[in-house]
């Protein structure tokens, strides 16, 4: 299972075998979680990291009267919480949104291949720094975009990042969110989330039927979505 977080890793690094092997030998465990479900709770002390192997993950935060925002999705092949390794506590949950497959990795574990092999800590000092760019972006969204183009923005940045792990179609991608849940994530109410669902599929640059996202215009919903990647950054580490 761990193979989707191998081939995200390659993305970037060539890994030797030994470097390959002592990524596998981390997850402790693996579990399987029901969607729906708080996996870290914000400040609860925190001794190992979660690798999602499948499935969907946020990261969320909560306001006293229960309005949630989505800071972050993960997709399967991430570390939903690997800043954890030096935290050791979180100001944000970590939920499921979909039914997953998690493997619990052991903090000890995560010193002992970053003091042992560098090249994988630079990989996993680099990603951290990219769920950075992408809360970055998150936050411009929410700022300045418009509703419309907030939403085209996450759809066009899901596909890139599904891709890289060999989890999208070219013309899209499972897509297990509720509107609910895509209203928190872009800071919309859930009829606001709704109308621009139709209005997307009234220009003619999406569908969304029974938990699957289709792109009928790729060029079109990355204009609306004025989408640059590039702080996604996919290229090889030098």
């Amino acid at each position: 299972m761990i193979t989707v977080h191998l081939k995200k890793l390659r993305r970037r690094i060539d890994l030797s075998t030994e470097e390959e092997k002592a990524i596998r030998g981390v997850v402790a465990e693996t579990r399987r979680v029901g969607a729906d479900q708080i996996l870290i709770r914000s400040g609860e002390e925190l001794s190992s990291s979660v690798l999602l192997l499948d499935g969907w993950l946020a990261r969320s935060k909560d306001l006293a009267g229960g309005e949630r925002q989505v800071t972050e999705l993960h997709v399967s092949g991430d570390f939903a919480d690997l800043h954890s390794f030096t935290l050791k506590r979180l100001d944000h949950d970590v939920l499921t949104l979909s039914d997953c497959i998690i493997g619990i990795v052991p903090h000890e574990r995560l010193q002992m291949i970053t003091e042992q092999y560098p090249r994988v800590a630079r990989a996993y000092w680099f990603s951290t720094n990219v769920d950075a760019a992408i809360t970055r972006e998150l936050a411009l969204s929410l700022g300045q975009r418009s509703a419309i183009s907030r939403m085209a923005h996450l759809f066009c940045e899901l596909h890139v990042r599904l891709d890289a792990v060999g989890r999208a179609r070219p013309d899209g991608y499972e897509f297990p969110l509720t509107q609910r849940e895509l209203s928190e994530c872009l800071g919309l109410t859930v009829v606001h989330a709704n109308r621009t669902i139709q209005e997307l599929r009234r220009r003619g640059l999406i569908e969304l039927e029974s938990r699957q996202l289709t792109i009928l215009n790729h060029r079109g919903l990355e204009g609306v979505a004025e989408f640059d990647p590039s702080y996604l950054y996919l290229d090889r580490m030098a």
